[in-house]
């Protein structure tokens, strides 16, 4: 369920206020205060509506309204309070005694906003202009590529200077293989070892029987069935 009008706007007045009528609204409120803004329309015998003669006083005949235009001090003082408050005109207008938020919210709009402009500030976030695009620029600025330390030139091991000694087994002689430049640019390692040695297999002990042909050293018992 909505809420109901303030006033019949078909019977109401609309447009400029007239000194008349001006007359009659302060004289009312300096004899019964505000009161509520549905009924004072009636009672002072305006016919206007609630809302419109509420923002009439507030903004125009309340005898405390400060006149003329701001100061350089009002401005200074706008500037500090809306870096903190942001666009809460009615806290603004609190801080400076005799200005409407209204006003000031005008005021703002049309003067102080191209003041800061000149300045080289940002009217929202109160800012340098300039601070924003040298943080993006910063941002895109390539970084120096990471060298490893103590990392030794890469080369592919082709033509490597293993070969196999009299035993079948590779030297130790150079048992390590390089990595591409890109791929160990990235881990941050030169040459990785892969000297795997390997043994070779274990040889039981051989043994001599009265035959004179030879046997492994196993008994009997060491035996093992693999069926």
């Amino acid at each position: 369920m909505g809420r109901s009008p303030c006033c019949e706007k078909a019977h109401t007045n609309k447009g400029a206020w007239t000194k008349e009528e001006d007359q009659r609204l302060i004289a009312h409120i300096k004899d019964h205060g505000e009161g509520c803004w549905r009924s004072l329309p009636k009672a002072a015998g305006l016919l206007r509506c609630g809302k419109s003669c509420r923002l009439r006083w507030i903004n125009y005949l309340r005898p405390d309204l400060k006149r003329g235009n701001f100061s350089d001090e009002e401005d200074e003082l706008i500037i500090k309070l809306h870096e903190f408050l942001g666009n809460k005109w009615s806290l603004i207008a609190g801080r400076l005694p005799g200005r409407t938020d209204n006003e000031i919210k005008n005021y703002w709009n049309t003067h102080i906003k191209r003041k800061l402009l000149a300045r080289g500030v940002d009217p929202q976030t109160h800012r340098p202009l300039n601070a924003g695009t040298t943080a993006v620029q910063g941002m895109h600025t390539p970084s120096s590529p990471v060298v490893a330390s103590g990392a030794r030139p890469h080369h592919l091991a082709g033509g490597s200077s293993c070969s196999p000694d009299a035993s079948g087994h590779s030297s130790d002689a150079d048992d390590s293989v390089s990595l591409p430049p890109s791929l160990a640019g990235n881990l941050g390692v030169g040459m990785i070892d892969l000297n795997l040695s390997i043994s070779p297999p274990y040889q039981p002990p051989l043994s001599r029987k009265a035959d004179g042909v030879l046997r492994t050293g196993y008994s009997e018992r060491q035996k093992i069935c693999l069926c």
